[in-house]
C-alpha cells in the first residue's frame, strides 16, 4: 500500500495490538506514547493517518489532534481518535477537535483496520476496494 500510520498510545498492550494489525495489514507503522511526541513526529515524519488515544500524558490527544491540525493544515494526516472516552459529548468534541473518526474502546482489530481504508479513499489517497 505504502501508506504510513502513526499510532499513538500510551498503554503499551494497545499500542502494540495496533502497531501489529496495521503492519499485517500492509500499513507502514510508527509510534508514539504521549500527546507531545504525537505532534512532533506528525510533523516531521508526515504520516497519512494518525491513531490516537484521547487520555495520554504530556499533552491530551484532543490537543494533539488540534496541535497537529494547526501545524500542518490541509496537507495533514487523516486522525482517527481511539479512546475508552465514549459519552455522545466525547465523540462530539473529539470531532469538533478536527478528528475525521471517533473509534470507542475496546474495539475489533478489523474495524480499525477498515476505518483507515475508508478515511484513505474518502481523502482520495486509495482506490482500493474493501
Amino acid at each position: 500500500m505504502g501508506f504510513r500510520v502513526l499510532a499513538v498510545d500510551d498503554e503499551p498492550d494497545v499500542l502494540g495490538l495496533v502497531e501489529t494489525k496495521l503492519q499485517k495489514a500492509g500499513f507502514e507503522v510508527i509510534t508514539a506514547t504521549n500527546g507531545l511526541e504525537a505532534v512532533e513526529r506528525a510533523v516531521a515524519e508526515k504520516p497519512d493517518v494518525v491513531v490516537m488515544d484521547v487520555m495520554m500524558p504530556k499533552l491530551d490527544g484532543l490537543s494533539a489532534c488540534t496541535e497537529i491540525k494547526s501545524r500542518m493544515g490541509d496537507s495533514g494526516p487523516i486522525i482517527i481518535l481511539l479512546t475508552a472516552r465514549g459519552q455522545e459529548s466525547d465523540v462530539v468534541e473529539g470531532l469538533s477537535c478536527g478528528a475525521n473518526d471517533y473509534m470507542v474502546k475496546p474495539f475489533a482489530p478489523r474495524e480499525l483496520v477498515a476505518r483507515v481504508n475508508v478515511a484513505l479513499m474518502k481523502a482520495g489517497k486509495s482506490d482500493i476496494e474493501l
